[in-house]
């Protein structure tokens, strides 16, 4: 499965100190975290779908899972 990328890296950590592992939308400038990065996590199993948006449907709200957290270990 390989180690996370800087950028799967850098969103994973985000979810370290969040209530249940909570995933941000944006990155740190604001910018809504790119889909791919988001697609690579989920099938990695680092990441998982949380709960679906009502006002952005689009959107993927996501939390850490128990491999991402041993992903960046």
């Amino acid at each position: 499965m390989g180690a996370p990328s800087t950028a799967q890296r850098a969103w994973l950590s985000r979810g370290l100190n969040q209530a249940g592992g909570k995933l941000p939308l944006f990155d740190s400038q604001g910018q809504q975290v790119c889909e791919r990065t988001v697609h690579s996590c989920i099938e990695k199993g680092w990441a998982e779908p949380w709960f679906s948006n009502p006002l952005k449907p689009d959107w993927i709200v996501c939390k850490l899972t128990d491999a991402g957290r041993a992903a960046l270990t």
